[in-house]
Parts: structure tokens; C-alpha cells; sequence
């Protein structure tokens, strides 16, 4: 497609470090970017670093973790970070949201955070991030909130979705 002229670059979604070495060990055009599943429950940081030392800028989805993947029972109420109280507390000391902070968190690990709002006031403040900075106590404290949970999971959801067995992350 970039030879031909339809596309300019090439990029990878939900792709791990063993992935994108097959990709790149054959590829005649290496891809520029990589989109994943990244936020406070899963920080995913060796594979960012992988992709950033291969040259490719990293996107991130669902950047703020469980919330809309409790009504497809993939994560529960107590998975949703709104409400933690790191969270919480950061966000009272910048005097912004908890989706702010999070975001900010993403921006400042040098990811592209993608979020999705259907309240045009939360998509207005989810762009207000650049009037402030997270200081590295409060980014290791975000950080620390890592459990390595994934709630996008097609080796889960595809089965039940689609009738199609789909593990890809082992």
C-alpha cells in the first residue's frame, strides 16, 4: 500500500515484543506506530520502550482502564479508576479530573492516549491537558498502580462474541 501509494505509513495494534521482531525481520517498510491497550492497570512499559527503540510511535486505548468494559462483564466496578484513591488524590492537588490526570499520565510517557466520551463537556476537558505537569512522585505513583490487566482481551471476548477462538496474547 506505501508503494503503491495509498497509504504513507504502516502501523501494528495489539502487538507484543515477539510480534513486532517477526514483522520487523521481513518487512520491507517498518511500521511507524503501534497501537495498544495501555492505562494505570496496565502500564505495559517494556513494550513501549521496545516499540520507541524500533522507531514507532506507541497510541494507547482505553486509557483510563475498566470503565467501558464493565457492561460487556470483562471488568468489574471495582476495577474502575475514577475512584482510586491515588488517582483521586493527584487530581485534588492539580485541582483536574481523575480522566485528566490519567491522560496526562499517558501523554507525559510519551504515548498518544485515544479516549472516547459521548459528553461533549467530558471531551472538551479531556483535551485540557497541557496547563499542567505531573511531577515524577506523582507519575510513579500512577505507575505503581500496575497489575498487568488486561481487559481487551480477544482471547476472552471473541468466543462468546463471535464464535471464534482468537488468544493472541499468549
Amino acid at each position: 500500500l506505501v508503494e503503491a501509494r495509498k497509504a504513507r505509513h504502516i502501523g501494528l495494534s495489539n502487538f507484543n515484543c515477539q510480534h513486532i521482531r517477526q514483522v520487523l525481520s521481513t518487512a520491507k517498510i517498518r511500521p511507524s506506530s503501534l497501537q495498544i491497550e495501555c492505562h494505570p492497570h496496565l502500564s505495559q512499559d517494556k513494550l513501549i520502550r521496545f516499540a520507541r527503540e524500533e522507531g514507532m510511535r506507541v497510541s494507547v486505548f482505553s486509557p483510563m482502564g475498566a470503565t467501558s468494559y464493565i457492561s460487556l462483564d470483562m471488568a468489574t466496578k471495582s476495577d474502575v479508576l475514577f475512584d482510586n484513591p491515588i488517582i483521586k488524590s493527584i487530581a485534588e492537588k492539580h485541582n483536574k479530573s481523575s480522566a485528566q490526570i490519567m491522560l496526562r499520565w499517558a501523554v507525559q510517557r510519551n504515548t498518544i492516549p485515544i479516549s472516547k466520551s459521548s459528553s461533549a463537556t467530558r471531551m472538551k476537558e479531556n483535551r485540557n491537558l497541557l496547563d499542567f505537569y505531573l511531577h515524577k512522585e506523582d507519575m510513579d505513583a500512577i505507575s505503581s498502580l500496575n497489575k498487568n490487566c488486561r481487559y481487551n482481551d480477544p482471547g476472552v471476548f471473541c468466543e462468546q462474541a463471535f464464535g471464534t477462538f482468537c488468544p493472541i496474547y499468549e
